[in-house]
């Protein structure tokens, strides 16, 4: 497949996308949340944590903070007491504070819906801003690249490198825009329930006639 034409890794991606639907017809985003703020905190506390362990930190978090006022008037050091086992956490509720103060004064505490408007907050990158728009308002602007959708789509030979800027430009090409909010969803799940990173299920893996284990010596 090294050699694959564009048109062949368009195809291939089609069937790729087809067989994780079949395989994961429930995929979602497994931070949990009720509104748009939630998620966007969520998923900022997301950043080198796992999924799991900001859904313990944010049970507790969203009964005590429920709107962008109650974080952007707490005291710094609440929330970072509060954020703290979720990692980088100073920096982490920094941004969590000036993010929800941003809200507040520019757009009535409401999660704003668009790219540029998402992306200007604090602690908000393109990635996160995709989480949002994408779970929370089915706004498919582009294609959330996480370590999971990085090393299989590195290891599937849909594209290559860490830059997730360029293998987020690469990805919009191959897959439909309908569907950016959920491939990302597949790949993560794949991701964690088949595709380890270091000892894959190959033998049972839905899409092993798809891909040509880039990276890996079996």
């Amino acid at each position: 497949m090294s050699r694959e034409t564009a048109a062949a890794k368009k195809e291939r991606t089609m069937k790729i996308i087809a067989a994780l639907q079949r395989t994961y017809p429930n995929a979602h985003c497994e931070l949990n949340f009720s509104n748009p703020l939630q998620l966007l905190i969520a998923t900022i506390l997301s950043a080198q944590c796992t999924d799991k362990r900001v859904n313990i930190v944010t049970a507790e978090l969203f009964k005590k903070y429920r709107s962008a006022k109650d974080f952007a008037d707490a005291a710094l050091a609440e929330i970072e007491e509060a954020v703290k086992t979720t990692g980088f956490f100073r920096n982490k509720a920094k941004n969590i504070k000036a993010c929800c103060a941003a809200l507040v004064e520019k757009f009535g505490g409401e999660v704003p819906r668009t790219m540029a408007e998402l992306h200007a907050l604090a602690g908000v990158g393109r990635k996160t801003a995709n989480v949002v728009l994408g779970n929370a308002f089915g706004i498919n602007v582009g294609v959330v690249v996480d370590t999971h959708v990085t090393r299989l789509c590195n290891r599937l030979g849909l594209a290559k490198g860490t830059d997730a800027v360029k293998l987020e430009q690469e990805l919009m090409k191959l897959v439909p825009q309908n569907d950016w909010t959920h491939f990302s969803h597949w790949l993560i799940w794949h991701g964690r329930r088949r595709c380890d990173a270091r000892k894959p299920d190959c033998a049972n893996c839905e899409i092993q006639k798809l891909c040509p284990k880039i990276g890996l010596n079996n």
